[in-house]
């Protein structure tokens, strides 16, 4: 299909596997005003270990000819999948204020949250109604600048203990703000969802800026939290710290791993030295499980980063809060894990991730899929175990629905994307055409 490369990547690709167990002003280097998508770059393609960031084999039958050679024969040798002759795209709804995240559940149910808090659901097939409201009480919820209600995960036993995850700003009572993970069971009809347990809380929280929470729930129930620095220059190196960081607990808010991944520091951490964690990706058909992330740089280099357990991702603005330092500091900390792809400058604002997965998308199964908000559009990676080979940008998505937050696929393969213009925002449900 149509599109053009990106810039890639300024950092080594010194991933390793992820064990199993283990509106306001998004950071963009501007406001949250619709920004027109920078201009495409080539595809600077790197090896492992080079200076910068981010075969198909087949048997051959055939018939020898004179001297040896070998003619092929073109009909038994499979044909290279080619990427999708365009993309359909459905608007299952409109008309929404700065959605943050979907999710499917297993009936088809789609929920979505709104940063105000509002937690929706829309019926499959979606009704003429559209969506309804479940019925949640977040009184102390806190909204301002980038925070609000924001991450959502649906438990992978959902149709036996009913369970989603909510990540969202609090102003309790008497209490210090914070951002905090949440433990909710829906009722049978997905109208009201009842408060279980709060299963983190501490996440630093300032104006509201750099709130991170994207929720990601690994197959064994491992629940993955990524959070942004608060935009407090202590935060993302500090291992006492929950500000700039990926977190692993169990749903009951406990250690993944009761020895932690990092000395001396929370043993919830995962890793740290992040800036603002927006999207978080488990990378189909990995053992252990593969996870990758997508974070907000400031006005350079937003990154996509391969997550190795206690790996520190270099980003430390002290003092003062400097913005001006690279993302991933190798000159202060040269054992900092190089990230796999960065946008270099302009910034595209990346925010969610998923990988495609099935054979309708062609050539883009297996391929990453990011979201971007300064960018408004969705960027398809070319990546190979942990390298990214390319980039494109489907033409479908490129700046005709705005500033996109969010990608979650449903169980039929079905990309759904939420916008985040701040009125008239959308769902939306993308298919492969052809």
């Amino acid at each position: 299909m149509a599109g053009v490369a990106r810039a890639a990547a300024a950092g080594a690709v010194l991933a390793l596997a992820l064990t199993a167990c283990s509106g306001g002003a998004d950071d963009t280097g501007g406001s949250d005003e619709p920004v027109a998508a920078p201009t495409p770059d080539a595809v600077d393609v790197t090896t492992p270990g080079a200076p910068s960031g981010p075969t198909d084999d087949s048997d051959v039958t055939g018939a020898t000819a004179p001297g040896g050679a070998t003619t092929e024969d073109p009909t038994t040798e499979d044909a290279p999948a080619a990427a999708p002759d365009g993309l359909d795209v459905e608007v299952v709804l409109d008309g929404l204020a700065l959605p943050w995240d979907v999710q499917l559940l297993p009936d088809g149910t789609a929920l979505v949250t709104e940063r105000a808090g509002r937690l929706l659901a829309v019926d499959d097939p979606p009704g003429s109604a559209g969506a309804r409201e479940v019925s949640i009480d977040l009184s102390e919820l806190f909204v301002g600048s980038e925070a609000g209600l924001m991450g959502l995960a649906v438990s992978p036993q959902f149709e036996q203990d009913r369970t989603i995850f909510l990540c969202h700003a609090a102003q309790p009572t008497g209490g210090r703000p914070d951002v905090r993970v949440t433990r909710w069971t829906l009722d049978a009809d997905v109208t009201a969802a009842t408060q279980d347990a709060v299963v983190v809380d501490g996440i630093p929280l300032t104006s509201g800026r750099h709130s991170g929470c994207r929720l990601l729930v690994l197959p064994d129930g491992t629940l993955l939290v990524g959070t942004g620095d608060a935009a407090d220059e202590r935060n993302p190196q500090a291992l006492d710290s929950l500000g700039g960081k990926v977190l692993a607990v169990t749903p009951d808010g406990d250690p993944a791993d009761a020895d932690g991944h990092v000395e001396g520091a929370d043993p919830r951490i995962l890793t740290y030295g992040h800036r603002n964690v927006q999207g978080l990706a488990l990378q189909p058909g990995t053992d252990p499980a593969r996870v990758w992330s997508v974070e907000h740089g400031p006005d350079v280099d937003d990154e996509v980063n391969v997550l190795v357990p206690g790996g520190n991702y270099g980003w430390d603005p002290g003092p003062g809060y400097d913005e001006s330092v690279p993302m991933t500091d190798t000159g202060a900390f040269p054992d900092a894990v190089g990230a796999a792809w960065s946008s270099g400058a302009p910034t595209h604002a990346t925010s969610g991730a998923v990988f495609l997965e099935g054979e309708q998308w062609g050539a883009w199964d297996g391929a990453l899929a990011v979201a971007e908000l300064k960018g408004s559009g969705v960027t398809i990676f070319d990546v190979d175990g942990q390298e990214v080979l390319g980039t494109v940008r489907p033409p479908e998505l490129d700046g005709t629905y705005g500033r996109l937050r969010s990608l979650t696929l449903d169980d039929d393969g079905a990309l759904w994307v939420t916008s985040s213009d701040g009125q008239g925002d959308v769902l939306l449900r993308v298919t492969p055409g052809g």
